[in-house]
């Protein structure tokens, strides 16, 4: 938890900027998924998960197993269309930022 309140004194506004930095990640990802024009198989379950990340980071510090179950259905969905890696790597970057729990 002393973690948190450093992240958030870093910013001088109260926003973690773990948070800050995973909800851009999420967003982005979201953006390129939709824009995407292949059919994938589990497309659906890529936006299920990116939804709730999404969520997960408006609501404030998120659970860190949930934010990695999240991460690594994505990746299963997602994760081998090339065009997404940035994004992708993006948002595994952003869920590392809260480290382990």
């Amino acid at each position: 938890m002393l973690r948190s309140v450093e992240h958030r004194r870093a910013t001088g506004n109260g926003a973690d900027p773990r948070v800050t930095e995973l909800r851009a990640a999420v967003s982005r990802l979201r953006r390129e998924l939709a824009a995407h024009p292949a059919e994938l198989p589990d497309r659906g379950v890529a936006e299920d998960e990116l939804a709730s990340l999404h969520a997960m980071a408006l609501g404030g510090a998120p659970e860190v197993m949930r934010l990695r179950r999240s991460l690594l259905l994505v990746a299963a969905s997602v994760g081998s269309v090339g065009v997404l890696a940035g994004a992708m790597a993006q948002v595994r970057d952003a869920v590392e930022l809260f480290g382990r729990d």
